[in-house]
């Protein structure tokens, strides 16, 4: 396995435009696969459930300090472990969950990077801040203490066609140019090479790095 992973990883960073970044999402993978793109330099890694990935972290951990982003949907619940665990969180999709994670950081006394995510699209399955939303709640975002607002995350619907993924991702962008934030995290397996062609900075890849999803994860959850 190791030649393909080392294949995949190559080919995915010789098209990766400089300022864009290839972030592993190794949710549902073993930490072996995770060691494998480690040796191979990849450092990054994307985990969207809390109990799995702590466990992989554990197993990991002679590996020296990795760079770990928490992308999935982050409950009220949860914030103060997944803050422990994680320097990046992509998913606050509501100001009430950015004071939450902002409280809960000061309290522990953590800088946590946070994404916002944006829903430009219709999409009944996702949840995020509608661009009006976004713009009128921006003040009090900007004064919460304990948060390093980097960035937006946005994810394209199932089913848009290429100009529609395009037109999507542009739009991303200049959003975030309006708020002057200077990170995107845009772009999974699927689409990841329009979402760095806008200007993304972490583009979240998973099945097109490590092979296809097992059977057991919802295809929704592929990334």
């Amino acid at each position: 396995m190791s030649e393909l992973a080392a294949a995949r990883l190559e080919a995915i960073r010789a098209q990766l435009p400089p300022a864009c970044s290839l972030l592993a999402v190794s949710k549902g993978q073993p930490a072996g696969a995770i060691r494998e793109l480690v040796e191979l330099g990849q450092r990054s890694f994307g985990e969207s459930r809390l109990q799995e990935a702590t466990s992989k972290q554990a197993e990991l951990a002679d590996l020296g300090p990795l760079d770990w982003h928490f992308i999935g949907h982050l409950q009220a619940n949860k914030v103060r472990p997944v803050l422990k665990q994680f320097a990046w969180v992509h998913s606050v999709d509501s100001l009430a969950l950015a004071q939450r994670v902002a409280r809960i950081a000061e309290e522990e006394g953590l800088h946590p990077r946070v994404f916002l995510q944006v829903k430009l699209r219709p999409d009944p399955s996702k949840g995020g801040f509608e661009p009006e939303e976004l713009r009128r709640v921006w003040p009090e975002l900007q004064a919460l203490e304990g948060l390093q607002l980097v960035g937006l995350m946005t994810m394209a619907p199932l089913g848009l066609q290429l100009p529609e993924r395009q037109s999507l991702f542009a739009d991303c962008a200049e959003l975030a140019r309006q708020l002057q934030l200077e990170q995107l995290s845009m772009g999974m397996s699927g689409d990841w090479r329009e979402a760095a062609a806008a200007g993304s900075s972490w583009v979240r890849i998973g099945s097109a790095l490590f092979g296809p999803k097992p059977l057991s994860v919802p295809v929704r959850d592929a990334i």
